[in-house]
């Protein structure tokens, strides 16, 4: 066998050099100098950036960063350990902490912000505005981190990768109107009002529009209750579906008249479900200021991973120009595409910005962060239990949901494992062992949840939720009254002893007989001993002799163990 030839690996290795160059490099342009914008060069070459989404660390990795933007060295030290039961928190809060937790919102409502880019011209150097930035990003963190740590506050786990929200100031400063994409089924939680605020201090002739996507979830009423509480704040608003919109008209027509209500006048209410069609027209003339671009209207999308930013782009161009994912994050870096030759459509990377929630769960079960991710499927399905009904769930899946035993509520809702142990049984979702593979199954019914197949509407902050959304009435009526097989409960009910559990194992342990010194439970036993003439031979054996009985006992107790279980 010939041995490999090192001249030639050498040269292979200084082509790739040659061509793709070191990472540090990369930002570099062509002429080895760095500049201001896309245009007029800012300092950036965003067609090369490699984008990596940063929206959880470990306290370890969060201390590292901060370091390298702040420039400075650092000494480990040991530091006292603290062990946290996993099982004391299983993601749903009480009324009082969930209270408590809304008040804190309102006080510190001021303090929630976006990173602000440092003011900077054509004077500025490349060094000077990437050292400015940095340290303003800096102290955006420190301040969020105030926020968490000396007011208990819980944020959503924010973009921290400064890149990001560099791409996100040079969207905001080329277009005139930022649309904000929220979703339908709880629009407060992906509408940042600080975004808001920074596009008017970028320029007063900017404006902002709310597009409610995925609006075919809500009913004409429940568009018009959303409709009025953004109206009432100042804030334009517009109801779209990118799924109906990229629905061939012929071949759906019946799915589009049912959802989009052509039938009753839908399009003449004040807040209808806009059309394709309609939705360009607003576009169009929304915006009346002095433009960027001369004679071109630039449109900035910019939200939350999984809110349908590159569906909408993809309805309205009528082909497919951006990748969709259910991923968070998908989208790297800001696009342009032309829409017509007066639109300009820039598509903004997918921001998780710092919001206030109540828990983790809440952020999976709204798609802000990715459920094939997700480390523990007990809290997020907890969230749903406590948000679909019971009757709902099962209706949907055609499953029995254990009901509540002996001494608990009988109104409460299931439990997670309770949930999960039914549908995985149901499905044959089983684990090497024979158990119901729960996290396997979690994801199903998350990912139902995140698509509307599980459907639930968040109401606005003025509005009744109960009567803002309503449930339907059990149409399974089989499964009302029907029980359980044995085996069927076995596999899916947790294990708790009842008092009838209790009764049978205490009555089962009593025995008849007599007990003698060596014999145990022989009826009519006597006393054995050397005074007696009885023969070297010990009667228990001779009574079971021939019968097996010692084995037949043991084969009992082992079955029974495994019927148990």
């Amino acid at each position: 066998m010939n041995k490999k030839n090192k001249s030639n690996s050498k040269l292979g290795r200084s082509l790739i050099k040659d061509r793709f160059g070191n990472k540090k490099d990369r930002k570099m342009v062509s002429d080895n100098s760095m500049l201001h914008t896309t245009e007029i060069q800012d300092g950036y070459d965003w067609g090369r950036l490699n984008l990596q989404s940063v929206t959880e660390e470990s306290s370890f990795q969060e201390f590292l960063s901060t370091a390298e933007l702040a420039g400075t060295d650092f000494q480990a030290e040991k530091l006292n350990i603290k062990f946290v039961n996993p099982r004391s928190n299983v993601g749903l809060l009480t009324k009082e902490e969930l209270n408590e937790a809304k008040d804190a919102h309102k006080k510190y409502k001021s303090a929630l912000k976006i990173p602000r880019r440092p003011p900077w011209d054509a004077e500025t150097t490349p060094d000077e505005l990437d050292k400015n930035e940095k340290e303003t990003f800096l102290e955006w963190r420190r301040s969020l981190a105030i926020l968490q740590e000396e007011h208990g506050i819980v944020l959503t786990p924010y973009e921290k990768n400064l890149e990001f929200w560099r791409q996100l100031w040079r969207v905001v400063e080329r277009s005139d109107v930022i649309v904000q994409i929220v979703d339908a089924r709880n629009p407060l939680l992906f509408r940042c009002e600080d975004l808001e605020s920074y596009v008017k201090e970028v320029s007063p002739n900017k404006m902002n529009l709310i597009l409610v996507n995925k609006a075919d979830f809500l009913s004409d009423t429940q568009r018009q209750v959303w409709g009025e509480y953004f109206n009432s704040n100042g804030v334009e608003v517009a109801f779209y579906s990118a799924h109906l919109a990229s629905l061939d008209p012929s071949e759906n027509e019946e799915e589009i008249i049912t959802k989009l209500s052509l039938d009753d006048d839908t399009f003449k209410k004040p807040y209808p479900l806009l059309t394709r069609e309609e939705l360009i027209g607003l576009l169009r003339t929304i915006h009346t200021q002095t433009k960027v671009t001369p004679n071109v209207t630039t449109v900035g999308l910019v939200g939350y991973p999984n809110v349908g930013k590159s569906s909408t782009i993809n309805s309205l161009l009528c082909d497919k120009k951006v990748s969709v994912s259910a991923t968070p994050g998908k989208t790297k870096h800001f696009q342009t595409h032309y829409l017509d030759k007066d639109i300009l459509l820039c598509d903004c990377p997918g921001l998780v910005m710092p919001s206030f929630v109540f828990s983790k769960a809440e952020m999976i079960l709204n798609g802000i962060l990715p459920i094939d991710q997700m480390r523990d499927h007990v809290p997020p399905t907890n969230l749903l239990t406590s948000l679909i009904p019971r009757h709902v769930i099962e209706d949907r899946y055609g499953i029995m949901i254990p009901k509540p035993l002996e001494g608990e509520d009988p109104n409460r809702d299931p439990t997670a494992e309770e949930l999960l142990n039914a549908y995985a049984y149901n499905r044959g979702f089983m684990t090497a062992n024979g158990q119901p593979d729960n996290s396997r199954a979690a994801r199903y019914i998350l990912k139902d949840y995140m698509n509307g197949k599980l459907l639930y509407c968040h109401a606005p902050p003025n509005i009744n939720q109960k009567e803002y959304h309503t449930w339907i009435d059990r149409q399974n009526t089989k499964l009302e009254n029907q029980v359980l097989p044995p085996r069927a409960a076995r596999a899916v009910r947790p294990y708790h002893a009842t008092t009838e559990d209790i009764d049978k194992q205490f009555f089962k342990s009593n025995s008849q007989g007599i007990h003698a010194k060596g014999i145990k439970g022989l009826p009519n036993a006597q006393k054995v001993g050397p005074s007696t003439n009885q023969p070297d031979e010990k009667p228990w054996k001779q009574h079971n002799k021939h019968k097996n009985k010692g084995k037949k006992e043991k084969l009992r107790r082992v079955y029974a163990h495994l019927d148990q279980h």
